[in-house]
């Protein structure tokens, strides 16, 4: 998959757009490189998943899924396109609006949307969020004329959650706003009841598509279930870009068990304790010399900057731990790491591993 997404750098580093954290957690590592949650499947949606293999010989239906994500998002069916996963989500974007003149991908940011774009033979444009900024996105940088823009929130992989307002700026008439909320459910606000900064249930907004993951928060990677919430006017030419029966029968399973309002609940629990766990990795770094945490994280990863982290990443897998470089992202660079947040036991046996590495460099 990388060979084909190797894109020159303007500072003449090529960047390979298609490498992901999977191809760091080598078996046998502890894996703090891939940001999907590590927890038992709840019996909610184990029983229903389990239940749908016994219906493998029929095609797959999706109305009964449709319904219910729209009742989540408080949107109409036909606003709701089941994608297979959040990636497929980014090719059918790329591919049915091939005649977009300006698309601009705005990094730091989860590298697929660009990949797709290249691979559908887009001239795509980068707009480069800074560290000094603490990576938060400014309306202004985006050129007036684009008329196709993508931007996490929060973005992977700084983890930084973007006001929602900041990104309804960029919304108007003839642009397609795709914003990437694979991770908005791990997002938490001490007395926020929802997703805080999401726009999932934004109709008001002119060409806005919001991309959706279940992915993360219940470890359903293997399954490839997302989808897009978009005008009605704009998904039919998204659906005519997608295969038949785009999503299997247990995907499909799987998105009316995590529409539900016990799992909606269940999530925020997760977020809060989330958001606790981070807290505790974001003390424990502050105290590692020379390290600066990217932004303010608000998600289930975050990225830092150490002097020499491409030889700190091959020492701490020596030593059995798993992270995921910073030079495959646009923005970023070789000194870069992104580590998944854990439970504050591994982040204590991390924390000292790593400091044990630095104190040993020259």
């Amino acid at each position: 998959m990388g060979g084909r997404n190797l894109v020159r750098h303007a500072e003449g580093m090529t960047i390979d757009l298609g490498h992901h954290g999977d191809a760091e957690a080598t078996e046998g590592l502890i894996d703090l490189a891939v940001n999907v949650r590590h927890a038992p499947m709840p019996e909610w949606l184990s029983a229903p998943l389990a239940e749908s293999l016994t219906k493998l010989a029929a095609y797959p239906q999706e109305a009964e899924a449709v319904a219910a994500v729209s009742e989540r998002h408080r949107r109409t069916p036909g606003e709701v396109l089941l994608t297979a996963g959040a990636a497929q989500a980014f090719v059918l974007l790329a591919q049915a609006l091939r005649a977009a003149r300006r698309p601009v991908v705005i990094h730091p940011q989860f590298t697929e949307p660009e990949a797709a774009l290249r691979n559908a033979g887009h001239r795509v444009e980068r707009v480069i969020l800074e560290q000094h900024t603490g990576f938060r996105l400014e309306a202004a940088l985006v050129p007036e004329d684009s008329d196709l823009v993508f931007v996490g929130n929060p973005t992977n992989p700084t983890s930084v959650l973007h006001p929602a307002e900041e990104i309804a700026k960029l919304a108007r008439p003839g642009r397609v706003l795709v914003v990437d909320e694979a991770f908005s459910d791990t997002t938490y606000r001490p007395g926020f009841a929802g997703e805080p900064e999401s726009l999932a249930g934004r109709r008001d907004l002119p060409g806005l598509v919001v991309v959706r993951s279940l992915t993360k928060t219940w470890g359903l990677a293997g399954l490839r279930i997302g989808y897009l919430l978009g005008p009605a006017d704009l998904l039919p030419r998204l659906a005519a870009a997608q295969p038949l029966w785009p999503v299997s029968t247990p995907a499909l399973a799987a998105a009316i068990a995590c529409a539900s309002p016990t799992a909606v609940a269940a999530e925020r629990a997760i977020a809060a304790s989330l958001a606790d766990d981070r807290a505790h990795l974001l003390g424990r770094l502050g105290h590692v010399p020379k390290l600066t945490v990217a932004g303010a994280p608000a998600s289930a990863f975050l990225s830092v900057r150490l002097d020499g982290a491409d030889k700190i990443r091959e020492e701490l897998r020596r030593r059995g731990y798993a992270v995921r470089r910073g030079d495959t992202f646009p923005g970023l660079g070789v000194d870069w790491l992104r580590l998944a947040v854990r439970d504050t036991a591994t982040t204590d046996a991390f924390i000292e591993v790593l400091s044990e590495v630095l104190e040993e460099r020259p």
